[in-house]
């Protein structure tokens, strides 16, 4: 007598032939990824690109309640069209730095993350109501933080420890406009 095959036994072979065939398409996606990473190297040896290119980004929620996305690194911010030959990628020897900007009060905390730099390669300049940070020390360091106020460029302190830079700028006080007009 021939057993029947139970709703159990049917749902485990289906089960087994999805997750055959789900690995075979991820071998193969594996394959093709690796083969567009090796052509991609050899093209980037042939055309004297640099030997790393780095991108990110971050997601936060603003004060405000609207998401912002930041990006670092030294790839462009430029939509390149699928299938373009890498050429067409641009890219900057200057890495952009992942930046975070803090304000209160009377103060305003500008933190950047600079791996691999020593402290007197490091520069860092506050013109109107921007700072620019760069550095130069095998990797190179490029950014312009847009501050979110006046300062007192006078009163700009500015540390670095473990590969993070954090520079400090008292706010300037905000003068009542106008002028008081006396009464005769």
């Amino acid at each position: 007598m021939r057993r029947r095959k139970s709703i159990f036994d049917i749902f485990d072979e289906l089960i087994r032939e999805i997750d055959r065939e789900i690995h075979e398409e991820f071998m193969d996606l594996q394959r093709r990824f690796m083969s567009e990473i090796r052509e991609l190297s050899e093209e980037v040896e042939r055309q004297g690109f640099p030997k790393r290119f780095v991108y990110g980004f971050r997601i936060t929620i603003g004060p405000d309640g609207v998401p912002r996305v930041e990006r670092f690194g030294n790839v462009r911010r430029q939509p390149v069209r699928e299938g373009a030959p890498i050429r067409e990628i641009g890219y900057s020897e200057e890495v952009e730095p992942l930046v975070d900007i803090y304000e209160d009060a009377d103060m305003i905390t500008v933190v950047a993350e600079m791996p691999g730099v020593e402290k007197d390669r490091i520069k860092v300049r506050a013109v109107d109501r921007k700072l620019i940070i760069e550095a130069k020390n095998g990797k190179k360091y490029y950014k312009e933080v847009e501050l979110p106020a006046e300062v007192d460029m006078d009163s700009a302190k500015a540390s670095y420890k473990n590969g993070v830079l954090e520079v400090k700028l008292k706010k300037l006080k905000k003068e009542e406009k106008g002028k008081e007009i006396h009464i005769e």
